[in-house]
């Protein structure tokens, strides 16, 4: 222990006073260099940064060439590596313990390592999953050294890495913890995942398919075919403009002006990030669109995010907005919007970045039923989203 430094955690489990530990990683763990001469395991290994140690072949679905892995590291369930390889998010690689198999064959760029009897497997796994270990490896692999995406460090030098931790009974309490939020964090995940699979289908069911006339599955009391409608027959296309950002007159009112990096994210906005002034509104070509009655559409970059206008406001030029007519409904346009979008991509151009115009975006034609059978499946999607979000927000 390093008398020198007193280290606690803000929380802790009741029953703990002890000071933690600091300790280079070799005096904790055990670094492992078999190589996979017997073919124990013939199991295909990455770290995923998201997901862990996985089977190439399980989580990219492919089939991988039959090859020799002899001189691959054979790792074994409880055993950690280090993948130096670094990506967004992880700007100093991944280290993960293998959880999901008996064993594995891992590349020898990797460093794999085993804890000693006096660490708990799942709390160093837990350490792992934070950034405090970030700032030791950062000592050994510094920004210059980085070449071809791999950052350039020895296992001398890792394994001079420091760990903070406690003993061993606090350990195990802090791994099992944080295991079964994992577990939770798990389902909770397939839960959203089904929400939105058992979505996904009900939209290839509930709209008719390119060349068809009438969706596969339907509300009891409604028959007959859709009809083939341009756009510009159910909303009006509106664009967006901006005022000049360079007259301090025009900015920080009360309109609600949006740009498309702010739509997206969720089914309804109704207050803007930046707002315009009456006159910013009257000096500019941006048009005060309703609430309720207003899918914004996004227009050029990102073409095809949505979301419906719970309050009147404006946008920028990055929009083509639906202003729904009354003889249609809101939400049953904004749930067509994966058709909308797909035909909105096939007919945008430009150089620099595709933009599809407004007169572009209105002769897109769909099926569209009646306003009262639209109104029921508006309601429907309505309820899968919401209980989409909610299984979110959980």
């Amino acid at each position: 222990m390093n008398a020198q430094k007193k280290v606690v955690p803000t929380f802790r489990f009741d029953g703990y006073k002890n000071y933690w530990n600091i300790s280079n990683l070799d005096k904790i763990t055990n670094r492992v260099t078999r190589k996979n001469s017997n073919l124990e395991s013939e199991r295909p290994l990455t770290i995923s940064a998201q997901h862990g140690l996985i089977d190439q072949r399980e989580y990219f679905e492919k089939q991988i060439a039959s090859r020799d892995t002899s001189g691959y590291y054979l790792i074994k369930k409880d055993e950690f590596a280090y993948n130096k390889s670094y990506s967004k998010g992880y700007p100093l690689g991944a280290i993960k313990r293998l959880d999901k198999y008996e064993d594995g064959v891992l590349s020898t760029l990797y460093i794999v390592f085993k804890p000693m009897d006096f660490m708990d497997s799942a709390f160093l796994a837990s350490y792992y999953d934070t950034s405090c270990w970030y700032k030791e490896v950062g000592m050994y692999a510094a920004e210059g050294a980085r070449n071809h995406g791999l950052l350039n460090i020895s296992p001398v030098d890792f394994f001079k890495t420091r760990v903070i931790y406690p003993e061993i009974e606090e350990q195990t309490q802090i791994g099992n913890f944080f295991q079964q939020l994992d577990k939770l964090i798990e389902l909770q995940t397939r839960a959203v995942e089904s929400a939105e699979t058992y979505k996904k289908a009900m939209l290839q069911k509930m709209f008719p398919q390119k060349g068809e006339k009438v969706p596969r599955v339907r509300f009891e009391g409604f028959s007959g075919e859709w009809k083939t409608q341009a756009l510009s027959d159910v909303a009006k296309i509106v664009g967006g403009g901006t005022p000049d950002t360079a007259i301090p007159e025009y900015w920080n009112g009360d309109i609600n002006w949006y740009s498309p990096t702010e739509i997206g994210l969720t089914r309804f906005v109704k207050e803007s990030t930046r707002k315009i002034t009456d006159l910013g509104f009257q000096k500019s070509s941006a048009k005060l669109l309703p609430a309720n009655q207003t899918v914004l559409f996004t227009s050029r970059a990102g073409i095809g995010d949505m979301a419906i206008l719970k309050a009147a406001g404006t946008t920028n030029q990055g929009f083509q907005s639906l202003v729904v007519n009354d003889h249609n409904d809101v939400y049953f346009i904004y749930s067509m919007g994966h058709l909308i979008k797909r035909e909105a991509l096939r007919v945008a151009s430009g150089s620099t970045f595709l933009e599809i115009s407004g007169k572009a975006l209105g002769k897109i034609k769909q099926q569209f039923p009646l306003k009262k059978e639209q109104t029921k499946i508006g309601e429907l999607f309505q309820k899968l989203d919401r209980a989409i979000e909610l299984q979110q927000q959980k």
